[in-house]
């Protein structure tokens, strides 16, 4: 056991088990130099690089090299400090194409999973300052006509479920990417033939419906990207538009998120971009190009290290949500500390606690990280899906919040 005490529970955003960096990936990295950047210049590895006059320094690079021995093709970093967006430090180590050897730049889109989760919470919360709905109503009552809200004889039924059990993850509803099929889909051999298929959310809950649920409604935290497809559904019952109309309109323009996008069918990637990979068995397979709609509100946002940050720091400063929804936002009553409303707690070895979400979609690992105010934030990825060793991504977030003693 480490001395890390984090509260996540280690959320993923579409998978629920870790797999072991495959040796031929391994291999493959190791014939391939390093390549470290900071803001101030790209360099070959060696030393940590100093930061230029304003900028941060470059505390992350150490812990970006380890994600990169651990079997990730590349892996980058956004620090921001003091709120001081045009002063951040990019740092990156790597590449973002095996084949041509890019690397990655500040300005990559990537699939960023279940960090969608933390933008639909937001608007959840927003609609409930509206008093458009409150935490307690059951999720049926708020659904688009003809969706389905309960399961044929599995007692999975949205009628018990409040919006508040979907938020946190305690409704019991079972994790529709745990369904045998869709997981041979996601994470198998038939992800090559099938990444190009579309489903839609009514699909999909009927999927999770016909399964039994994990444990009754508000009895223990079990994470299920469920929850977050039946609250994109909630939006549109709310308001008559999707998630993704929603999230534009109120956080995406307000914040100033350029580079954020909702893809729905589309399986492009914007431009610039590298590669995703992804690990099948001992198998290396490029995952850049897929049909986001299995994911939908529980994953599907693109977006920058850059635009991340932003939003967080617009979510944390209490830019986005009145004093009362960031109260119940940062609440981990229910879930045994483990989780808030769409957001969650790290405390780190020095005993600074840092908020954020991390996401997990094929050939893509992302986390963001700030304190309470907002100010202070990191986002890191890695061109893969999620790292083989956790605490290499936990040993970059000590690096960059917990202070150096002289």
């Amino acid at each position: 056991m480490t001395t890390w005490q984090r509260r996540t529970g280690a959320p993923t955003a579409m998978r629920s088990s870790r797999r072991a960096a495959p040796a031929a990936l391994l291999a493959l990295i190791a014939v391939i130099v390093p390549v470290l950047t900071g803001c101030g210049g790209r360099t070959h590895a060696a030393p940590v690089p100093s930061a230029p006059a304003g900028r941060p320094p470059a505390t992350t690079v150490p812990a970006l090299r380890d994600l990169v021995a651990d079997g990730a093709p590349g892996a980058a970093s956004l620090v921001t400090r003091d709120g001081r967006f045009p002063g951040s430090r990019f740092s990156t180590a790597g590449v973002a194409d095996l084949r041509t050897g890019r690397r990655i730049d500040e300005y990559d889109h990537f699939r960023a999973g279940s960090l969608t989760k933390s933008l639909v919470a937001t608007v959840i919360l927003q609609l409930v300052a509206e008093r458009k709905l409150t935490l307690h109503d059951p999720a049926a009552a708020h659904l688009p006509p003809g969706t389905p809200d309960r399961g044929a004889g599995t007692g999975s039924d949205l009628r018990k479920v409040t919006v508040r059990q979907l938020l946190n993850h305690t409704s019991g509803l079972f994790n529709y990417t745990d369904d045998p099929r869709l997981a041979r889909q996601l994470y198998g051999p038939a992800f090559r033939a099938l990444r190009y298929d579309t489903h839609t959310p009514a699909q999909l809950l009927r999927i999770a419906l016909g399964h039994p649920p994990v444990a009754a409604p508000g009895t223990r935290y079990s994470y299920a990207n469920t929850n977050y497809l039946v609250l994109g559904l909630i939006i549109k019952g709310v308001t008559g538009h999707s998630y993704a109309t929603e999230i534009r309109r109120r956080i995406i323009a307000p914040a100033g998120l350029g580079n954020t996008s909702f893809p729905g069918t589309d399986p492009a990637l914007p431009q610039p971009h590298g590669r995703a990979y992804s690990r099948f068995g001992r198998r290396l397979v490029d995952s850049t190009s897929l049909d986001p709609s299995l994911a939908g509100a529980a994953g599907e946002m693109i977006t920058t290290l850059g635009d991340l940050n932003r939003f967080f720091s617009a979510l944390l400063s209490g830019r986005l949500l009145a004093p009362r929804q960031m109260a119940e936002l940062r609440s981990e009553k229910g879930t045994g500390g483990t989780y808030g409303l769409g957001l969650y707690a790290t405390e780190l070895p020095c005993g600074v606690t840092v908020w954020g979400h991390d996401g997990d979609i094929n050939g893509s690992f992302v986390e963001t990280a700030g304190t309470p105010g907002g100010r202070h934030l990191v986002s890191y990825r890695v061109n893969t899906d999620r790292p083989a060793r956790p605490a290499h991504g936990e040993a970059l977030l000590a690096a960059e919040f917990c202070p150096r003693r002289a």
